[in-house]
């Protein structure tokens, strides 16, 4: 199912740290999303699961953290 909002917020909190996970989401564009930011993708009603996914592979974390 659907990751929660509650959740993907704690994971991106906890593995980038509060600051850089609000940048990230407002600031990186995601072009397997159509060249939206992570924000804009949920907002659109993109799964969060899926926004995490992209947002570990473009910043390099290990395969077994997503």
């Amino acid at each position: 199912g659907d990751m929660r909002l509650t959740d993907f917020t704690e994971l991106m909190n906890t593995q980038f740290g509060a600051q850089t996970a609000a940048s990230m989401l407002v600031d990186h564009v995601l072009p397997d999303l159509g060249g939206r930011t992570g924000a804009q993708a949920i907002d659109d009603g993109v799964d969060p699961r899926e926004v995490w996914r992209l947002l570990c592979r473009d910043f390099d974390v290990p395969r077994a953290q997503w």
